[in-house]
This record gives structure tokens, sequence and C-alpha cells, in this order.
């Protein structure tokens, strides 16, 4: 076949792969819708059940319909849309997951380069990790005698051992080819840092902080329904005092939606640094 029967024959299929990929693409949406539906009507049918003691889809949607239409509501104190609630939920992720992806990549770095580090600290670091969210709240409250710095501590103190353990396998497992290359070169530690570590060990710090993204995130809905104030968390127990069940399931959707955005966006950035590592 000659190169110009070839080039015909490509651009001939790149719109067809395109269609093909745009039809596999709403595949799966309408793949997932329907097992949507199927969920929701299985559910509607469970809930016609005399003997059921949870709310059905349309009940749920009839009951929460104005918290739906108005999220922004604020009429002072905690009673609040759920736009602000979960608002101050990622304020607090925010605070305490940028603490333990900054101080844990360090750590991670500076443990994984050292093997006797790594085997000294590697217990306890496994031990640690085991360690419940909500088991950090009273020693957290007896540090800082303040409820928001207590939540934001345990959101620390949750997302930092995927961090540290991740980060520091990705730096173990760095070719010692990459290593020689630096000495010949005689590279600065900043230079071997930005030009030869960091780039790759990219792979391992993002499975980390997406592994922390998602421990945060449950840690402060857990640790908000003790501390009280505005948030996700304390929403969720103020509607099981107040013995609202189709507000609870309403904010269990957000939270698992907002869950799912969190995790998305910190691999779409890791995805983003992957790709500026290998062109640099």
């Amino acid at each position: 076949m000659s190169t110009t029967s070839y080039r015909r024959l490509r651009s001939q299929a790149h719109p067809l792969s395109r269609l093909f990929k745009k039809l596999g693409k709403f595949s799966r949406i309408l793949t997932s819708a329907i097992a949507l539906l199927v969920f929701l009507a299985i559910w509607q049918v469970l809930s016609l059940n005399p003997l059921a003691t949870l709310p059905g889809p349309i009940q749920v949607l009839q009951e929460t319909w104005p918290l739906i239409i108005d999220p922004f509501f604020d009429n002072g104190g905690t009673d609040k849309g759920l736009f602000w609630q979960i608002l101050a939920s990622l304020q607090r992720v925010a605070i305490g997951f940028s603490f333990s992806a900054v101080v844990g990549i360090l750590l991670g770095m500076l443990i994984g380069s050292s093997r006797v580090i790594y085997d000294a600290l590697d217990p306890i670091f496994q031990v640690l990790r085991t360690v419940p969210p909500l088991a950090w709240l009273p020693i957290s409250l007896a540090a800082f005698q303040s409820s928001e710095p207590s939540a934001i501590f345990v959101i620390f103190i949750t997302a930092i051992w995927p961090v540290i353990i991740n980060t520091a396998v990705g730096v173990q497992q760095l070719p010692q080819d990459y290593k020689n290359v630096a000495q010949v070169l005689q590279l600065s530690k900043w230079k071997y840092f930005t030009d030869i570590l960091f780039p790759a060990t990219v792979p391992y710090v993002f499975t980390g902080l997406r592994i922390g993204i998602g421990l945060s995130w449950l840690a402060i809905v857990a640790a908000e329904m003790l501390i009280g104030g505005v948030g996700i968390g304390f929403f969720i127990w103020d509607a099981w005092n107040s013995s609202l069940i189709s507000e609870i399931i309403l904010a269990l959707i957000y939270v698992g939606v907002v869950g799912l955005l969190l995790d998305k966006l910190v691999a779409w950035i890791g995805t983003l640094m992957l790709k500026g590592a290998k062109t640099s």
C-alpha cells in the first residue's frame, strides 16, 4: 500500500474512531443511568412495605425539596442551607489536608531516602495509620482546648499516613541509574529533587494524596458530629436528633457526591503533574 493510500485510509478512519469513542461514552452514561433508575425503583418498592422504617426516594424528594431548591439560605447560627454546611466542612478539609500533603510529602521524601530511617519508622507508621479518626479527637481536644483546631488536627493526622508511606515507597523505587546520572552531572540537591526525584515519585505521591483526601472527608464528617457547629457532619447529627431521616439521606447523597468530586480533582491534578514531569 502506498503512503498516499495509507494516509487517505487514516483520514477516513479518524472520524469513525471519534464517533465510536462518543458512542462508548454515551453507552457508559446510559448504563449508569439505567442502573441508578433500577436502584431507585427497588428502593421505592421496598419502602412501600408497611414494615419499612426508611422513606422511599419519592418521600425523600418531597420532604427535602425546600433544602434542594434553596441551599443558600442563612438564618443565623447553625440554621443554614446545605451549601454553607458543605462549604464549612470543605474549608476544614482544605486546611487539614493541605498541611498533611506538605508535611507528608516532605517526610516521605526524607524517610524514603534512608533505608535505616524507613526500617525504623515504618512499624510506627503502620500502627498509627490504623487508629480510627475519631480516636484522635479526645487527644486533639485536650491539646487545643477548642473544637475548630481539633477538627483540623483530626483531618491532618488521618490523612498524613498514606501520603508519607506512598511517597517513601516511591522514593525507594527510584532506579539506581537515575541516582548515578545525578552523581555524574553533579546536580545540586534542589536540581536533583526537581528534575529527578519528584518527577519519578509523582504517581506514588498522588496515590497517597487520593487516599488521604478520601480519609479527610470521612474524618471531618465523623468529627463534626461530635464537635458541633456548622458543617455537614453536624447537620446529619442534628437531623437524626430531630428524626428527619429524609434530610439525613439527602445529606448522605451530597457527602458521596462531594467525596467523589474531591477524588477526581486530586486525580486530575496528579495527571497534570505527571504530564508536566514527563515533558520537563
